[in-house]
Formats: structure tokens, sequence, C-alpha cells
């Protein structure tokens, strides 16, 4: 990944980002298994709803011409690249596949066992030899997470190998910020490693209704995603386009991040649900309205999720 020209790495192979020509979604799932109550609401199981997922996919980049999709399910997640290949492949839409940790509840064991640099060589693994044996390589960092204002000591730990395996690959780390709480000292986690802001997303941010953290974060050089649109049991669609058009007149666009974090079959419109496609089909015409135009749609939509992947800085893209 270290190399002159920037590549993103997929789940079928490397690309350059000029040739991501359509949007793209910088926080999704599409394969995972988050069901530790045993209900199975938390789940978007391979077979299952493959076809589902694939078909609506297909859709938005028919109707939409959505071009990438970032899909931060790591380890301990149930993660399935080798279905995230069979979707990506069938849908024509470019996936970027994740390792990591999420926070603390779905830690797998080697977090207790290991040490911070244990844990950095185990995703450096990953990203250097492929997971598993599939050959599929990761393209991010993430969901890395945390919960509450300050990051337990297991998931401080799993934020700093996440910090030293970006720097050791060239990968940049999104977050988890359990209901947006917390981005701050994520942000301090992760650079008092070394990791420059510019490769970190602060994920879930339009869950909290603090118009001075997301400068803040922003004002720092991190992504500040917004990134649970249309899951209105959290919070209103309303609140967010307030918080985004906040950032955004503050002078931050260029570090926004926008997506739905579909994570429950029930979300996906064959069940009833907003589906991926709520942001194209229902907030951005918000946004429109409220007087953003086209370009600086593409700014959110495509540039900013591509300049976070690739690492670039703003006065290199």
């Amino acid at each position: 990944m270290n190399s002159s020209a920037p590549v993103l790495r997929t789940v079928l192979g490397d690309i350059a980002p000029d040739a991501v020509r359509g949007p793209a979604l910088a926080h999704e799932h599409l394969v995972l298994d988050l069901d530790h109550r045993g209900d199975g609401g938390a789940v978007l199981a391979a077979g299952r709803h493959t076809a589902a997922v694939t078909a609506e996919l297909t859709a938005l980049r028919e109707e939409y011409g959505l071009a990438l999709v970032v899909e931060l399910t790591c380890r301990g997640m149930g993660r399935d690249v080798r279905t995230l290949a069979q979707i990506s492949r069938d849908a024509q839409v470019a996936v970027v596949a994740s390792t990591g940790w999420y926070y603390e509840p779905f830690h797998t064991p080697e977090i207790d066992r290991g040490s911070v640099g244990d844990l950095a060589a185990t995703l450096v693994r990953e990203i250097e030899d492929g997971i598993g044996t599939t050959g599929i390589r990761p393209g991010v960092l993430g969901e890395i997470g945390s919960h509450g204002d300050i990051p337990t000591p297991p998931e401080g730990k799993v934020l700093r190998a996440a910090a030293r395996a970006a720097l050791a690959t060239g990968l940049s780390v999104a977050t988890h910020a359990q209901l947006g709480r917390g981005g701050l000292a994520q942000l301090e986690l992760l650079t008092g490693e070394g990791l420059p802001p510019h490769r970190i997303s602060l994920g879930h941010q339009d869950l909290l209704d603090d118009p001075a953290v997301h400068r803040e974060l922003a004002a720092s050089g991190a992504y500040v995603a917004f990134d649970t649109v249309g899951k209105d049991g959290y919070q209103s669609d309303d609140t967010r386009l307030r918080l985004l058009l906040a950032l955004l007149e503050a002078g931050h666009a260029d570090r926004a991040l926008l997506s739905c974090d579909i994570s429950r079959h029930g979300y996906l419109t064959s069940e009833g649900g907003q589906g991926y496609g709520h942001l194209f089909g229902s907030f951005l015409p918000k946004v429109r309205a409220a007087g953003v135009d086209d370009d600086l749609i593409d700014l959110l939509t495509r540039r900013n999720p591509l300049r976070f992947l690739s690492g670039a800085n703003v006065e290199e893209s």
C-alpha cells in the first residue's frame, strides 16, 4: 500500500481511486452476525440474505451510480469475505473489506491474551497475507470500537493496535463510537500512536447532537462520519441534516462522510426497511433542498471517502 500512486484495495483486487466514478457508501455491512441475544435480528446471513443485499446494491448502481461500498464487518462480527467477493462480482459494485475488532462486548479471546504489539501484528498479517485462506486482503481497519466517553482498557489496546497496523501498512482507520460518544478520546489514542488525523474516521457522529465536538474533530483533520442515516430509532434524519449543515457551514465539508450502517436484516428493503439506498433516495434530496449543490454532494459521497481510503490529505488530492 505504501507506494507513490494510491490504490484502493477491494475484495476483487486493487483499483485506482480515479476509477471510481460514482458515489460510495462509507460505512456498511453486507454480511455480519452480531446476534448475542439469540433473537436473530442483528444478522445479515451469507446465503439467506445475500440475494437481497446483492439486489439492493445492483439497483443502486443502476439508479444512482453506486460504485463502492466500505464494508466494516471485522473480526468477531461474522465477517465473510468470500461472500463479499460474490456480492461485489454479482452487483458490479466495488467492496472494501476490513480488519480489526469491534467494541468490547464483541471482542475475541486474543485481545485479553495479546499485547498491543501482538494485536497489531495479527492485523498486519491479515492486511499483507489475506484473511484466512481466501487471499482477500482488507482495504481499511474498522470498525474499531469503543463505548462511553473513554474507551475501556481492552478497547484502548485495540485502538492502539489498529493505529500501529495502519502506520505499518498505509491503511486508514474507521471507528465505532457507540452512540457517537468517545470520538475525541478515540482520536487522542490513535494520533498518540503517530497516525495522522486525515487517516482516521470517527464513526456514528450523527448520533451525537453536539456540533462543537464535530467541529473539533474536523478541525483536527479527521473525518466525521454521519453514517447511520435513516436509523430513526436512534436519531431523526432532521437532526442529522441540521448537524451536517452546521458542519458544512463551519467550513468542514471536506471532512464529512455519509452512509446508512445497515446492520440488521430488518433494515433491508425486501423486509420493509429503509435499505442501503435511503441515503440517496431520501436524505440527499433533503440536503439538496437545503441548498447544497451537486459538486458538494459529490465531495461528500465520492471524493471524501476515496481520499480517506487512499490516505491522501486534502492538499494532496
